[in-house]
């Protein structure tokens, strides 16, 4: 069953920034990129370091553990150690509230 879970307002997210929140039992990282939001998954596949310490440009988010990069917008590895995508979650807004959808 897919629970949709209100995480933040949508002031709270900046351009160009991430904010970590909490989503149905999961730690969330989202993800503004020129006014679109993105989830991630706040844990690095590579060694579970967490990616809400790391560094976003534009789409990609840098782990600081070992450097892997993931694409916030699917979770792709866009550069290793990392080689399993990282998972991400539909995100709604509405009335200026966020919502994550986590199954």
């Amino acid at each position: 069953m897919v629970e949709r879970i209100e995480v933040a307002k949508l002031a709270e997210i900046v351009e160009g920034e991430i904010k970590v929140v909490e989503a149905g039992g999961k730690t969330v990282v989202l993800a503004n990129v020129g006014g679109d939001l993105f989830a991630i998954d706040d844990e690095c596949t590579h060694e579970a370091c967490s990616l809400s310490d790391g560094y976003l440009d534009g789409d990609v988010l840098e782990c600081i553990c070992h450097g892997s990069t993931f694409n916030v917008r699917t979770g792709e590895v866009l550069q290793g150690p990392a080689e399993e995508p990282a998972p991400t979650y539909a995100v709604e807004v509405e009335d200026e509230t966020v919502y994550v959808k986590i199954e």
